[in-house]
């Protein structure tokens, strides 16, 4: 705990949340884990903006209908959620997917402790300006550890 809050602060690629929200397992364990208000998530409007776009593609959309919710409110749920920052000002820097500095970006605004994503180009950082970047399942590792 840090001053009465949770102690890391985590911000999760869009890959990651879509896997969460529609089916589970350690992408929605992390989930959990800020609904319960044992991590703190953070995001922004652009990586808000992106959940959506993903989520309403049709590869999606059985899965949706499924868990009886509507894309809209998945996107809904998770901003609830997520404490929403503006992304800091950064230099390019994973030319191969630039829209993975969003993640950097938003990384940097909020002071993250741990970046978790899927994304091969974000996971070969390793590390960015002091933020480790791992997967779900080590992410959970990390965190499960040392509460």
């Amino acid at each position: 705990m840090r001053d009465g809050t949770a102690w890391v602060r985590v911000v999760v690629d869009t890959n990651v949340v879509l896997s969460g929200l529609l089916w589970g397992g350690r992408p929605g364990r992390l989930l959990d884990l800020a609904r319960a208000r044992s991590i703190e998530l953070y995001s922004s409007l652009p990586l808000i903006a992106e959940l959506a776009e993903s989520i309403g593609r049709e590869q999606f959309a059985k899965r949706i209908r499924a868990a009886g919710l509507s894309a809209a409110e998945l996107v809904v749920d998770y901003a609830q959620i997520a404490r929403l920052v503006i992304p800091a000002k950064i230099r390019p820097t994973v030319l191969e997917d630039p829209d993975d500095d969003e993640v950097l970006a938003c990384a940097i605004a909020c002071q993250a402790d741990l970046v978790v994503s899927g994304d091969s180009h974000l996971r070969a950082l390793k590390n960015y300006q002091g933020i480790v970047i791992l997967n779900a399942a080590d992410a959970l590792s990390k965190i499960e550890g040392h509460r």
